[in-house]
C-alpha cells in the first residue's frame, strides 16, 4: 500500500501547489470524517476527507484554507472498485478502495454514510478514468458510413 500513497502524495502539497487556493477546497464533491487505517503502522486515525476533481485528499482538520496542507491524497483514476468491507474487516460501516496492487481499508460514521462515499467515490472513479480513455472511442456517427444513409 506504502507505493500508492506515495505516488498519489508526491510529498503532501498545499492549495497553492496543486493550483486552486481556496477556490480549489470549495464546493467539493463531498466531504467528511473517515476513520483510515495508517500507511505503515496499520493503526485507525479520524482524518476529514474532500474529495473533489477525481482526488481523494485527508486533512487532520475539517477547515481547510488556502494555507491547509493534506496530509495525503488518492487520484481516484486509479482505483478499480470501491465496496462494502464489513465482512473483510469484521467491522461496522467500513469501505474499501482496491487499485490493482492494493487496497485501502475506511469506516464510516454510520451505514447513510458508507453509502453515500461508496457512490460519490464510484461516479468519480467512473467520470475520470472514462476521461482516460476517451481519446479511444470511436464516433461511428461521424464516419463516412454516414453518407450511405438515406434521409428522405
Amino acid at each position: 500500500m506504502a507505493s500508492l500513497w506515495r505516488a498519489a502524495l508526491g510529498g503532501s502539497r498545499g492549495a497553492e501547489e496543486l493550483g486552486g487556493g481556496v477556490e480549489f477546497w470549495s464546493n467539493p464533491e463531498r466531504a467528511g470524517w473517515l476513520t483510515k487505517q495508517g500507511e505503515y503502522i496499520k493503526t485507525w486515525r479520524r482524518r476529514w476527507f474532500v474529495l473533489k476533481q477525481g482526488k481523494l485528499f485527508w486533512f487532520k482538520e475539517p477547515g481547510v484554507t488556502r494555507a491547509s496542507v493534506s496530509r495525503g491524497v488518492i487520484p481516484v483514476a486509479s482505483c478499480l472498485t470501491v465496496k462494502g468491507a464489513e465482512d473483510v474487516l469484521n467491522r461496522q460501516f467500513a469501505f474499501e478502495l482496491s487499485t490493482s496492487r492494493e487496497t485501502m481499508y475506511f469506516i464510516a460514521d454510520s451505514e447513510k454514510e458508507k453509502e453515500e462515499w461508496i457512490n460519490s467515490i464510484g461516479r468519480s472513479i467512473v467520470q475520470h478514468s472514462r476521461s482516460v480513455t476517451d481519446s479511444e472511442v470511436v464516433d461511428y456517427d461521424n464516419t463516412r458510413h454516414h453518407s450511405s444513409v438515406d434521409q428522405r
